[in-house]
């Protein structure tokens, strides 16, 4: 029998009942720190809640618990080996199967038949999205953001999609509690990516991309230490953001695109709120909409010019091209038309058409109008 519990983002205050009981009667306890920081106070406090409870107070009664590598849970053989003859449980931050490595481990046990349950808990990604204030169903793709440069570039362009359909960016920050050391070493200093490094890189890779716009007046959230006694969410400007010391994590960031007036109420009462809430989407720039300021200037430019060449050239040219003038006209119209009513894609695919029609006669004609 294998269980997957999750141990919620409040260490042994998120852990239920019920699941105290199944550790009390495993055979084998593995727990991890690489999907989420667990602290020696939060095993010691397990192990006493499960000595105490038990009826035999030989050490041979009390469950043994052993700390394992990324690399364990990932092979899993020696899990899967054991699960088949004894009972097995392995504790996770946050909620389990939120972890890509634990559906697959699911996967796994269910093909080779055995039984597994998986104990759910609270996961700190809806956890801090909900206390942020802002809707979940608001926020797109999310992403982390790891200390290597090369991370920014998919965390700005992940945040660039989010915002052109008008949907807020998580970006979680890189935690790392694996240096080789003994477990118990290791868990008293992990590494926690700070948000100050996170505005850093993005600024870096701004200079790069110009899309976003993301400078020193944008506006983000930064929560830290969910779940434990000393949280906070923080909103304002980066540049109020990067004043702020962050000590320890884990910490992650929130990019908003527009906000409803509902969440930046949320905004101002749940978070501590440095500067008031603004529209990021504002300052977008999108790719398209640069193209299309380009093309459509061009190419109005370049049919006037073609019927100033034509007419100079021959008067009866002009007429005998004149349906085709005339719906270049046209589309360019349309190209303008659906560029100011939002439809992009219309606009682009006018824009098209036009410069399609007046390079037809540039062709067939030897004339270059732009």
């Amino acid at each position: 029998m294998l269980y997957i519990i999750g141990i919620g983002i409040s260490e042994f205050e998120s852990l239920s009942l019920g699941s105290i009981e199944i550790i009390k009667n495993c055979d084998f306890i593995y727990l991890e720190r690489f999907t989420g920081f667990i602290s020696n106070d939060f095993l010691n406090k397990l192990k006493d809640e499960t000595r105490k409870n038990s009826n035999d107070n030989s050490s041979d009664s009390n469950p043994e618990f052993k700390f394992v590598k990324r690399w364990f849970i990932e092979d899993g053989r020696e899990i899967l080996q054991k699960a088949n003859n004894s009972m097995v449980c392995i504790l996770v931050y946050g909620d389990p199967l939120v972890a890509t490595t634990y559906n697959e481990l699911l996967v796994r046990a269910k093909k080779r038949s055995i039984e597994v349950r998986v104990i759910h808990s609270s996961s700190g990604i809806l956890s801090l999205i909900g206390e942020s204030g802002l809707q979940p169903y608001k926020f797109g793709k999310m992403v982390t953001m790891m200390d290597d440069p090369m991370s920014s570039i998919t965390v700005y362009n992940t945040i660039y999609d989010n915002m052109c359909i008008g949907l807020h960016t998580l970006v979680l920050t890189e935690y790392n509690n694996d240096d080789g050391k003994s477990d118990f070493e290791s868990s008293s200093n992990p590494f926690f990516l700070s948000p100050q490094r996170v505005f850093e890189l993005l600024l870096e890779r701004e200079k790069e991309m110009r899309l976003i716009n993301f400078s020193l007046q944008t506006f983000g959230l930064v929560a830290s230490k969910l779940g434990r006694k000393d949280s906070s969410i923080i909103s304002g400007k980066i540049e109020s953001l990067m004043k702020i010391e962050y000590v320890g994590g884990p910490n992650s960031v929130i990019i908003p695109a527009a906000l409803h007036f509902t969440e930046e109420d949320s905004i101002r009462n749940l978070t501590k709120m440095l500067d008031s809430p603004t529209n990021n989407q504002n300052n977008l720039s999108r790719m398209a909409n640069r193209m299309l300021d380009k093309y459509i200037p061009n190419a109005k430019v370049a049919l006037s010019n073609l019927i100033t060449m034509m007419k100079s050239k021959d008067s009866d040219l002009t007429n005998d091209y004149q349906l085709v003038l005339e719906n270049a006209e046209n589309y360019l119209s349309d190209a303008q038309n659906f560029y100011n009513l939002g439809k992009i894609e219309l606009a682009i695919l006018s824009i098209g058409y036009a410069e399609g029609l007046i390079d037809s006669i540039r062709f067939q004609k030897n004339m270059n109008p732009w």
